[in-house]
């Protein structure tokens, strides 16, 4: 990981799900400043779609690819 200790924090929540069954939570959390040197910072806008989403079959395509 590009991160020296105590830079990122990472923290597991279990419990019994509505049907259930147990579930797992993962909450981690990296100091803004820990990202400087991987190019982000905390003043950079948030990142949004600048054009038009792809065609429907494009996406269809890259699923049955995974599989």
């Amino acid at each position: 990981m590009p991160f020296p200790p105590g830079e990122i924090q990472v923290d597991l929540a279990c419990g019994i799900g509505p049907d259930g069954h147990w579930r797992g939570w993962f909450d981690v959390r990296v100091r803004a400043e820990a990202l400087r040197p991987l190019g982000l910072h905390p003043d950079q806008p948030s990142s949004r779609a600048t054009g038009a989403s792809p065609p429907r079959w494009w996406h269809a395509d890259a699923e049955r690819r995974a599989r």
